[in-house]
């Protein structure tokens, strides 16, 4: 469902002149797989996630989407995916049931067609006290829902969710998680972007531990936990992350050692 091959994203930076985001990024998210995509801030999660929903173009490498390149044809990326981050985004003079019909609308589902499927995700999420609410009214948990019901409105085969609990109390987040677990259940590709070991733990099928634009390591939690030898997540994080900055540290003094 989505496949990622040699993925660079480059920036300008007037100081150093490039900042490299991605370095060589690939993995493979499969249908009905949480791929969980864990890093500090800054690491590069949310650029790779906004070149695969089409936000970004890459510098070079290969991103496809159901298929679909993420360059070469970008409207039917767009068709395929539902991307959900922390900032909900929502309009506040609109109700709940019109928020959802308006995205619905963008993407050209047909009225009949689109009132049964805002029932059907009403129903599942629990919405239904909320959906003549106006969005302005109502508490960080219900607007969460509220983007969940927009993001998957068209059905996609594929979500992006970028650090969707970010700044909930925890009765919130968990209901978001188990939001996007059901949604695991219906066969959904998934890809999760946190850097909450619990989240990991809890979710994701396979994840990938991403720091200064690279991927550190990729694989399901027992076998990354055998691989390197750590006890739990949080110390496979962290185990990782230190690796990678002594390897930083020790390129930047190499050419002074040369030099001298």
């Amino acid at each position: 469902m989505i496949r990622v091959r040699g993925l660079y994203k480059e920036f300008a930076d007037p100081r150093h002149g490039v900042f490299r985001a991605l370095d060589n990024v690939s993995f493979e998210v499969r249908p009905g797989e949480i791929y969980g995509l864990l890093g500090p801030n800054g690491a590069g999660k949310t650029t790779c996630l906004r070149i695969l929903s089409t936000v970004l173009r890459p510098t070079r490498g290969l991103a496809e989407v159901d298929g679909i390149n993420v360059v070469r044809d970008p409207e039917g990326v767009r068709c395929r995916i539902g991307f959900m981050s922390c900032n909900t985004g929502i309009y506040d003079r609109m109700t709940a049931r019109e928020m959802v019909e308006y995205y619905g609308r963008l993407y050209g589902i047909p009225e009949e067609k689109l009132q049964s499927r805002i029932n059907e995700i009403f129903d599942v999420l629990q919405m239904n006290d909320i959906r003549d609410r106006l969005c302005g009214k109502m508490s960080t948990g219900m607007k969460q829902k509220v983007s969940i019901a927009r993001t998957i409105v068209h059905d996609p085969p594929v979500i992006i969710f970028d650090e969707p609990t970010s700044g909930l109390d925890v009765l919130v987040a968990r209901a978001v998680l188990q939001a996007v677990a059901a949604l695991r259940e219906k066969g959904k590709c998934i890809i999760f972007s946190t850097h909450i070991m619990r989240e990991v733990e809890r979710l994701c099928d396979r994840i990938a531990v991403i720091h200064r634009g690279r991927i550190l390591a990729e694989g399901t939690l027992p076998e990354l936990a055998d691989r390197y030898k750590q006890p739990d997540v949080e110390e496979l994080f962290f185990d990782l992350i230190q690796r990678r900055e002594e390897e930083v540290a020790s390129e930047v003094r190499q050419p002074e050692g040369a030099t001298a």
